[in-house]
């Protein structure tokens, strides 16, 4: 692709020079050539039609008017200078209006010359004007006899100093016209041909100079193919690379332990999504490759015991097993659910966290490099360097974006052969982000909630609804049941205008008062006892209210507890919303989640709360998520190293991205190498570009 011309400073392109490359490079972040090139437009206008002004009608639409500017005149407008004009045709006049007048402006301007004006054009007073049109000289040469006509992005600023729209058109045509027998095809023959795709060189030029919609169409399917394409051979390779470097160590025996649990301890049917899935990780655990599976479930879909089962299969072939938590709570409730699971037979649990003493430490330790603990759960205190494993074969991540690359790696060196790597979430991760972001994982998906579960039902209310709420949370206490309240503040804010925890809990004790009712609070300032006994005595069904911050987002289990309320519910993430929801709706009776608001809320406030009341499905709400959010947000910028794509949106593109995605399994499926000549250019492509452009560690 005329690589070394695409690569030189953008200094050195006919008619940009030092000044105006200086400027590109400063505003808009443009210093080569290839970044020029693909500073693609980011609309078109339709120039293919030129109006006379007695044809202008009442819309608002962008046209072209064909004449001369007869006059201009400066005036002062609330103490600001305005320049207006006269334009005319031979059919009648248009008022023309600048804002914010200057020296560059007004010189800029032709007087008394043949010109053609772009622009909207609006009624005030009864006549036609247009605010700071597009001036185009008719004597001078069009740039090109096209239709559609690219616009850039840019500033008022780099605008006065030269680079403008004309200036931006006519360098890129200087960059395309000097590779134009340079420009090298990065694809196959056979993708082309199968996906319908355009030449390389013909969609450059009609990204940036389409001859009409259709030709502009078919430039951007095959910019945003190609870029999702190599985004996703990164990826695909690297998995490649993973599997043949990374041994396992294979897990061939199912056992005494596995077949006792199975048998004899197993507390209800597995689900068939779970049977599913565990008998890919099963597949995987056979071979004497590393397993780095993603395993995505709703809330409540049963993970944790797809994980317990997986372990009990390390067990069964003398390996030890670890599972690793983002917070107390949730290695704490892991551990429980674990050790009543596994009660009466001889497997040793135990669990390790901040909060564990000193002596009990030292005996963890001891105890792992014997070989006595089988399973350890913790937080990342167990990843500290001196917690030594005697044979660690197994490690499950839960809720691994919580966790960094750096610390997710240290499970690596826990074992001489690592671990085989099961990372877990409950937060529904949208297919194209899937397909984009962890297609070097292997990934499994429980798509099925255990039979008995009744679909919680959710409401919206306001604070003008409170005293009915109320009356309906003290019903559902006297069926026995309990009741969560959720805020996102614990305490009052200058800057926030939401409810906060502790004056939640002064009205909640005057309208639930003792001893009536029992009240638990719980918030991220308590120490780790406190927060362990109130959470206690509301799984005991000690208390029947508990009051709290999103500490309890994931991880407390009470089958009792039959509604959740959230304050300031537009507060909250739709993926968080979900996350609290699944704090109810675990046992046998109906359940309900109440999302309180103020009255007035944004467009994308009552689009979350309507979300949440319309469905209960993770995956159609993490897609709403994305709409709202967007990729980097919803991935974690800091941890995911999100790529900026130039042309691709994950949220309208989702059939680009399952194409090319398809697209680069077979190519790998038949080529994994690349070695077969037709892929030559693929591979030169890949190496020249976007080796080093996909910087995410081996680590999953």
């Amino acid at each position: 692709m005329g690589i070394l011309y695409l690569q030189s400073s953008i200094e050195y392109v006919k008619g940009i020079g030092t000044e105006k490359a200086n400027l590109l490079k400063k505003h808009l972040n443009i210093h080569t050539c290839e970044d020029l090139l693909n500073y693609f437009p980011f609309r078109y206008v339709d120039k293919s039609k030129i109006y006379k002004i007695n044809q202008i009608g009442t819309s608002s639409a962008e046209i072209q008017v064909k004449g001369k500017i007869i006059s201009l005149k400066e005036t002062i407008f609330n103490k600001k200078n305005r320049l207006t004009g006269i334009f005319e045709d031979s059919t009648g006049r248009l008022e023309l209006i600048w804002f914010n007048v200057t020296n560059w402006l007004i010189k800029s301007i032709p007087l008394h010359e043949k010109v053609i004006l772009f622009g909207k054009v609006n009624t005030f007073n009864g006549k036609f004007t247009m605010a700071h049109p597009e001036i185009e000289k008719i004597n001078d040469a069009r740039l090109s006899p096209i239709a559609l006509e690219p616009v850039y992005s840019s500033s008022e600023k780099i605008q006065k100093r030269g680079v403008n729209q004309r200036f931006l058109k006519k360098s890129i045509k200087e960059i395309l016209f000097a590779i134009e027998d340079q420009m090298e095809e990065n694809l196959s023959q056979d993708i082309l041909l199968n996906y319908k795709l355009i030449s390389r060189k013909k969609a450059y030029h009609q990204i940036h100079f389409p001859n009409s919609y259709v030709d502009l169409q078919q430039a951007e399917y095959r910019l945003k193919f190609e870029e999702m394409f190599f985004f996703q051979l990164g990826f695909g390779l690297q998995k490649i690379h993973r599997q043949r470097i990374n041994l396992g160590n294979p897990f061939t025996n199912v056992g005494h332990n596995f077949n006792q649990f199975y048998n004899f301890h197993l507390p209800f049917k597995l689900t068939n999504a779970q049977k599913k899935v565990f008998k890919e990780i099963r597949k995987d655990l056979s071979r004497n490759i590393q397993m780095n599976r993603l395993l995505q479930g709703d809330v409540g879909s049963g993970k944790t015991m797809v994980a317990l089962l997986s372990m009990l299969l390390a067990m069964d072939n003398g390996f030890q097993a670890c599972m690793i938590a983002p917070t107390e709570i949730l290695a704490v409730q892991h551990y429980k659910s674990i050790l009543e699971l596994v009660n009466g037979m001889n497997v040793s649990v135990h669990l390790l966290t901040g909060s564990t003493s000193t002596s009990e430490r030292k005996l963890i330790h001891k105890e792992l490099l014997s070989g006595k603990i089988h399973i350890l759960v913790g937080t990342h205190a167990l990843l500290e360097e001196k917690v030594q494993f005697k044979n660690l074969g197994l490690a499950i991540i839960d809720e691994q974006h919580r966790f960094g690359v750096e610390q997710r790696s240290r499970l690596w060196n826990k074992n001489s052969i690592p671990p085989h790597i099961l990372i877990m979430t409950a937060t529904p991760i949208p297919r194209t982000l899937a397909m984009s972001y962890y297609s070097d994982l292997d990934v499994s998906v429980i798509d099925e909630l255990p039979s008995g579960r009744k679909e919680i039902k959710t409401f919206h209310k306001t604070d003008s609804n409170r005293l009915s709420v109320f009356g309906f949370l003290k019903n559902e206490i006297k069926k026995g049941r309990q009741v969560y309240f959720v805020y996102p503040l614990i305490e009052e804010s200058e800057t926030l205008n939401y409810k906060y925890l502790m004056d939640g809990y002064e009205s909640i004790i005057r309208d639930f008062p003792m001893p009536d009712y029992q009240i638990s609070i719980i918030h991220g300032k308590m120490k780790a006892t406190d927060k362990e006994y109130e959470m206690q005595r509301f799984v005991n069904n000690q208390t029947q209210i508990m009051i709290a911050t999103t500490v309890i987002e994931v991880g407390v289990n009470v089958p009792n507890a039959s509604v959740m309320v959230i304050e300031s519910a537009e507060r909250f993430g739709l993926s968080q919303l979900h996350q609290l929801r699944g704090r109810v709706g675990r046992g046998a009776a109906q359940s309900y989640c109440i999302l309180m608001t103020k009255s007035e809320l944004s467009n994308d406030a009552q689009k979350r709360i309507d979300t949440m009341c319309q469905t209960n499905d993770g995956f159609r709400i993490s897609e709403v998520d994305l709409e709202l959010r967007g990729p980097g947000n919803i991935l974690g910028t800091q941890q995911s190293g999100t790529i900026d794509f130039k042309k691709t949106d994950l949220i309208h593109d989702k059939v680009i991205v399952s194409l090319s995605k398809s697209c680069v399994d077979n190519l790998l499926q038949e080529d994994p190498e690349l070695k077969l000549e037709k892929n030559n250019p693929i591979k030169n492509f890949f190496l020249k570009y976007h080796r080093n452009k996909v910087k995410w560690s081996k680590i999953s």
